[in-house]
């Protein structure tokens, strides 16, 4: 469970925030210092380039299908303008705390231990992000040196940008970072220890700076010169040599490292990159941290990444403009007189905001506070009423554009479109078994659920929509059947068809009359910290696999499943364990990126005996692990989807009664996942129809 504040679900939608630009979790702007100011407007500025990337991909789309000129520029501008807001986002999330940390035993501790676990996480951070810049600032120089190009038709110099937004971004990050944790300390003495550990790594920086344009063996190269003789004196890899060690030994330690450091409740992008750094001087010595650097500057260029923003930018500008709250209106009327149409609409809509938005807090935010108290006030059982909505508005993890399904074909290098269409036929099993489950349910017993009629009758009220409030609703479905449409059919690949997705809400927003500057800003805003703290713990994750597999850890592992003399699917299920285990205590994406390179290979190994082909194989494992994340939502002690419900509802529901509720509904997600691991046709049935 991770922190509110610090979830990755609902830093995208602040339901009900008046500002956007303040919170009152986060530091007052009346106590801004120099340096939270450039965080604060450099996050603000940075949010907007969003949605010129967006047009940008919108007009390749014109110029290829309209025009019939592809372009050869939009590709490598929309990555550079991305990664600008990728990285120099460092700052506003670090400013507001918005990383994504496991939180549990954090929030349990007293107040002197958090304190204390708060400095060790500053100090660790400052650590790692100090030692990427001692290797980051060396490649961004050279990149500029050379004015590293792309070799492409535009040949523009994406690789040198991307070299020095990396570099701009770490320093921002590290920056804000050692000004948060001198606000951390009262005594004054300790104040002027971070000053002084400030003014040191300034120092470090600015003669790393002169020895590469003054040269090393000039007076400007004299600092640089001590700094690099004490890094060699220090070398670690000359003491340890890990290489002696076998695998089995060096895995468990990493693991186990990382597993540790999780607990203490840092952020996990920071977890990652320590335990990358070390175990890559460990090995290498300092010249190690090119790999890490190298493996973080990789993550920019991949375009994959690109549809994230995009479709968070398309559901915050949907959400913000009321169209939730019109698609649930709109359904009621259409449930008629049908006994739980109510429910059973709620489920329908909770499909649509999931294929609008792609990550699930915000759309049980948004539940909660439209179909709980609505369903509560007409009568509903009130344990019917809350299992439902967390499970409904669980299926954004599976109804595609999943944000999960995104990170997991990046990490298993699986197609996007084809996880999308995977996903979508589970997905909407799953709905269809919640919506027959609450039919069985009220019709054995009409006490659980009015009819449209009794409703009318006890309210003396009738609902209906305006003229604006109906065409937005048809207008959103529209945008919604395109997008997935372009993406199943081939028309266009999954970034661009968010991009559309991204005007095309706000097309829907003004149909509303809702399309204003605050909403855009706020949307834009939200968006540019959400996929801030994924693109931070996804950077530490990706050095920290690519330090994993180069000691060996991942052929390792992946041997040690492949050694346990089971058949495939006993396999499978020994994975499905381990991730009903994880999800226990850690976030999904971290074990997105611990698990899936393992898994991935192994899965496709196994390929032939389960009757599939490699790329089916990890397709359809993508779909069970998802299913499985959906469970992990779900489970007390530590579901997220319970604690994001309990935010927003009734002050007389008790988490306790929240866990009991949802349990019928888990033992639905677990025949879901069944099924597919029996029939994986369930799954690769679309993608393989579509793809012939």
């Amino acid at each position: 469970m991770s922190h509110p504040t610090g979830t990755l679900q609902d830093t995208d939608i602040e339901i009900g925030a008046d500002d956007p630009l303040h919170d009152d979790t986060s530091l007052p702007l009346a106590r801004y210092g120099i340096v939270d100011h450039i965080s604060h407007f450099s996050g603000l500025c940075v949010s907007v380039l969003y949605m010129v990337a967006a047009g940008a991909t919108l007009w390749e789309v014109v110029a290829r299908y309209v025009f019939h000129a592809p372009t050869q520029w939009a590709f490598e501008v929309v990555m550079v303008l991305c990664a600008t807001s990728w990285m120099i986002s460092s700052g506003y999330v670090t400013l507001k705390k918005r990383h994504i940390g496991i939180t549990v035993f954090h929030v349990l501790a007293p107040d002197r231990v958090r304190w204390w676990l708060d400095l060790f996480a500053m100090l660790v951070g400052i650590a790692a992000l100090f030692l990427l810049l001692t290797d980051a600032s060396i490649r961004a120089f050279t990149a500029v040196d050379h004015v590293e190009r792309t070799g492409s038709a535009f040949n523009s110099p994406m690789p040198m940008m991307l070299k020095v937004l990396l570099l701009l971004g770490t320093i921002l990050y590290l920056t804000q970072l050692t000004v948060n944790l001198y606000r951390h300390f009262d005594s004054p003495g300790w104040r002027v220890t971070v000053k002084t550990l400030g003014a040191f790594m300034a120092f470090y920086f600015v003669s790393a700076l002169a020895a590469h344009y003054g040269g090393a063996d000039s007076m400007l190269g004299l600092p640089q010169s001590f700094f690099s003789g004490i890094a060699q004196a220090l070398d670690p890899s000359q003491v340890l040599d890990m290489r002696a060690y076998d695998l089995g030994t060096v895995s468990f330690v990493m693991v186990l490292l990382l597993v540790a450091l999780m607990m203490t409740g840092m952020p996990l992008g920071i977890v990652t990159l320590i335990v990358s750094v070390l175990m890559a001087i460990a090995f290498f010595g300092p010249r190690g941290l090119y790999l890490v650097s190298t493996n973080a500057t990789g993550l920019l260029d991949h375009y994959t990444l690109v549809a994230i923003p995009f479709f968070v930018l398309m559901a915050s500008i949907l959400e913000r403009a009321g169209i939730a709250e019109d698609l649930f209106d709109a359904m009621s009327i259409f449930a008629g007189n049908l006994r739980g149409g109510v429910a059973v609409q709620t489920v329908v809509v909770a499909v649509i905001l999931a294929a609008m938005s792609g990550v699930m807090g915000g759309e049980i935010v948004m539940l909660g506070l439209v179909a709980l108290p609505q369903m509560l006030r007409l009568g509903y059982d009130r344990k019917l009423t809350i299992g439902l909505i967390c499970a409904s508005g669980a299926l954004a993890t599976l109804i595609p554009p999943s944000i999960i399904m995104i990170v997991y074909g990046l990490s298993a290098e699986v197609g996007i479109g084809d996880l999308f269409m995977a996903g979508a036929l589970p997905g909407i099993m799953l709905a269809t078994f919640y919506a027959l489950f609450v039919l069985l349910r009220v019709n054995l017993n009409p006490k659980l659920a009015p009819t449209a009629k009794e409703v009318e009758a006890m309210t003396g009220t009738s609902n209906k929509l305006s003229r604006a409030r109906m065409n937005a609703v048809l207008l959103c479905i529209l945008l919604i059947g395109s997008v997935m449409g372009s993406i199943y059919g081939g028309i266009a690949s999954v970034t661009e068809a968010a991009a559309v997705g991204c005007f095309g809400a706000i097309v829907v927003a003004a149909v509303r009359h809702e399309m204003k500057w605050p909403v855009l800003q706020a949307a834009l805003l939200g968006s540019m910290t959400t996929v801030g703290t994924i693109i931070w713990l996804i950077l530490g994750a990706v050095s920290f696999v690519g330090i994993f597999n180069l000691v060996g850890g991942a052929a390792f592992m992946r041997s040690l499943f492949l050694d346990l003399g089971l058949p495939a699917m006993g396999v499978i299920l020994v994975m499905m364990a381990i991730l009903v285990i994880l999800g226990t205590f850690m976030e999904w994406i971290a074990i997105v990126f611990i698990t899936v390179p393992v898994f991935a290979p192994v899965v496709m190994t196994l390929a032939p005996e389960l009757g599939l082909t490699e790329e089916e194989a990890k397709i359809w494992f993508g779909v069970l692990f998802v299913m499985n994340i959906q469970i992990y939502f779900l489970s007390p002690p530590f579901g997220p989807a319970c604690f994001w419900l309990k935010s927003v509802a009734p002050k007389d529901i008790s988490l306790q009664e929240i866990f009991v509720s949802v349990m019928p509904f888990i033992g639905l997600q677990i025949i879901g996942l069944v099924l597919v691991m029996t029939f994986p046709q369930i799954a690769l049935w679309l993608p393989q129809a579509l793809g012939g």
